[in-house]
């Protein structure tokens, strides 16, 4: 599976952004998640959601912000981010996992994107 992010870019404060993640194979039998790494500091969990897209999880700092949908007839799997802070600043990486329920740890995802930049301005 090759995983291919974007949708990233300059926002202010209060914008919204809708990142897309364009998968190689077919997905539906993957839990997809993104993550996401500051400048400086560790990556940390963002999102994630169930193979079928009847179910999420998400970072307390972007709950009700954010949200994380599918499209498994395009192996596409979306952010759409509102609200956002200057600290949501970061490279979005977008993953994909052979486990049956979502997970925030990072280890358990198997296939990796390259990421987008999101940059918010204050």
């Amino acid at each position: 599976v090759q995983l291919q992010a974007s949708g990233g870019g300059l926002v202010q404060a209060g914008g919204s952004l809708r990142l897309s993640c364009a998968a190689s194979g077919r997905t539906f039998s993957y839990v997809m998640g993104w993550f996401r790494q500051a400048p400086g500091k560790d990556g940390e969990f963002v999102a994630a959601i169930t193979r079928s897209g009847g179910s999420a999880n998400y970072a307390d700092s972007v709950e009700g912000r954010f949200t994380i949908s599918r499209d498994n007839a395009k192996n596409t799997v979306y952010l759409q981010m509102n609200s956002l802070k200057p600290e949501d600043t970061a490279v979005y990486y977008c993953a994909c996992s052979r486990l049956t329920v979502p997970s925030l740890d990072k280890k358990l995802y198997n296939y990796w994107g390259q990421g987008t930049l999101v940059t918010v301005s204050s």
